[in-house]
């Protein structure tokens, strides 16, 4: 009984600890908030996306458009920080995404609509004793290598943590996310033939959204998803 009394009293205390994702680290210079990161429905709430049917999967956008955000230039093979503010407190993993605009199109003209992203990134806890290891927990920038053998152009880069911390039934996982407008230059190769649509890439009772990380302590994970492409 203490050992469920205390799961409680740890999942209620951080259901409070809420985040957004508002900002970018390029060339190990901070950008300001919403500077390249379009402005998220949670910037004042900090709260999460519940129902992954819903259209705020895409980008979790306060309106349509661009919100404003700008286009940052950068080079295919180089690493991006994504900034949560405060940090990440919740456990759980972290994933993302990107989406190539359309010939004839900005970053800025993208909706994210219909099959056309793609993971480049997904981490994975450490499996202990005690409980599960998240790699982006703590933190207030994570850091993504965009890939190399992606076609020079505009992209979304989608950043996407779920909170499992109170996953146990259906509806239960809670998902931070935003898009940030980039432009890739020295990239080659091409988009990977395999994309999905956002929502539609998850299904509510997917196993890597549905789980109790607290009792019993699981003994593997796999996040809801495609694998991540691999140059």
């Amino acid at each position: 009984m203490k050992a469920v009394a205390a799961v409680l009293l740890l999942a209620s205390g951080v259901a409070q600890a809420h985040y957004i994702l508002q900002s970018l680290v390029v060339g190990g210079r901070p950008t300001a908030d919403w500077q390249y990161v379009r402005k998220t429905a949670n910037f004042q709430s900090n709260g999460p996306v519940t129902d992954v049917g819903s259209r705020a999967m895409t980008c979790y956008q306060l309106s349509p458009g661009s919100e404003g955000a700008q286009t940052i230039n950068v080079t295919a093979g180089e690493t991006v920080g994504y900034t949560a503010k405060s940090s990440i407190t919740h456990p759980g993993p972290m994933s993302f995404w990107m989406a190539k605009a359309p010939a004839g199109q900005r970053a800025a003209d993208m909706t994210g609509e219909g099959a056309v992203w793609f993971k480049i990134y997904q981490d994975k806890p450490t499996v202990a004793g005690n409980g599960l290891v998240w790699p982006a927990q703590g933190k207030s920038v994570i850091n993504v290598q965009i890939p190399k053998c992606i076609p020079s152009g505009d992209y979304l880069l989608r950043a996407e943590h779920i909170g499992l911390h109170s996953a146990s039934s259906v509806g239960g996982a809670q998902l931070y996310i935003s898009c940030a407008q980039l432009s890739v230059s020295g990239g080659s190769g091409s988009v990977p033939s395999q994309l999905y649509s956002i929502p539609g890439a998850y299904k509510a009772t997917d196993p890597g959204l549905v789980v109790n990380i607290y009792y019993p302590v699981p003994t593997n994970y796999r996040a809801p998803g495609p694998a991540p492409l691999t140059c």
